[in-house]
């Protein structure tokens, strides 16, 4: 089996790499991923990248929030203990549901928050003690990095990348910097 060889093209300005990257789609590379210091506006559409969907997470997750306060302040305030505080009746949730929205909201901000850097951090795989997969620790000061699989097409490749504007191009077997 042959190693799994990338091309690794180093670039120091988002536009330039912005450009690299429309110019390596138009070619019909395939861009495995791109490591940048910042999050550059534009580059997931310009990689083709289907758009996310956490905020559908977070909305349901929302939704979740706001049910649990609902059921625990009926539970607590009407059902298990409910109380005269300052002559307001308490013989049902909706009597009582005006004084209750700053606690609806509070907890449906608060499920969706959580709940969504969860599951984040499980999508993207990123969980406590896990090693970096940055290739170049020059992506987390000023630098770009452009990651594409090589098929026998180095060289064509290789100069593209090189009219594209990258300040560094390198050669590198996934698998042995994968250990």
């Amino acid at each position: 089996m042959e190693a799994s060889k990338v091309i690794h093209a180093i670039y120091t300005d988002d536009d330039v790499l912005m450009s690299a990257v429309k110019t390596v789609k138009a070619e019909k590379y395939h861009i495995e991923e791109i490591y940048t210091p910042f999050p550059v506006h534009g580059l997931d559409k310009a990689m083709g990248l289907a758009p996310t969907r956490l905020a559908i997470t977070a909305f349901l997750y929302g939704c979740v929030g706001i049910t649990v306060a609902t059921v625990m302040m009926n539970f607590i305030m009407i059902q298990d203990w409910p109380q005269d505080i300052g002559g307001k009746p308490s013989f049902s949730y909706l009597e009582n549901m005006p004084a209750f929205v700053p606690i609806m909201f509070e907890l449906t901000v608060f499920f969706a928050a959580h709940l969504m850097v969860i599951t984040f951090y499980l999508r993207s795989r990123m969980w406590p003690f896990k090693k970096a997969e940055n290739p170049d620790p020059r992506t987390t000061d000023d630098h770009f990095l452009m990651e594409i699989a090589v098929h026998n097409n180095e060289e064509s490749l290789t100069n593209l990348l090189k009219n594209t504007g990258a300040v560094e191009i390198n050669i590198v077997n996934k698998d042995e910097d994968a250990h």
